[in-house]
């Protein structure tokens, strides 16, 4: 009969498995930047259609990217995050408007 390999303490070895971790996908914010043709009250709007904010929030958030000249809207995974991007920028240019927005790893 063959022996089986010992450890120092006279047990046998046992393997154990390991389970992988998972990370976390990365985050992307969602920003819209300040231009000076796009009307106050449009910015509005695409805040509460698509980004699901009521008037009051989006009215401050609007104000933001007026006064600063960009905000963050949201933090989204990547896939939604570039979803809320075109969605944004179809309509713009659909309404006639040059509004960006973009978005930036967190």
């Amino acid at each position: 009969m063959a022996n089986k390999p010992k450890d120092d303490d006279g047990d046998a070895g046992v393997v154990l498995e390991t389970k992988p971790k998972t990370k976390r996908p990365p985050l992307y914010k969602v920003l819209i930047l300040n231009d000076d043709y796009t009307p106050m009250e449009f910015v509005v709007h695409v805040l509460e259609r698509f980004f699901g904010l009521n008037h009051a929030q989006a009215f401050e958030i609007m104000l933001t990217v007026h006064k600063k000249g960009l905000a963050v809207v949201g933090v989204f995974s990547f896939e939604v995050a570039e979803t809320k991007v075109t969605q944004v920028m179809d309509f713009a240019r659909r309404h006639q408007h040059p509004l960006q927005c973009t978005m930036e790893k967190e």
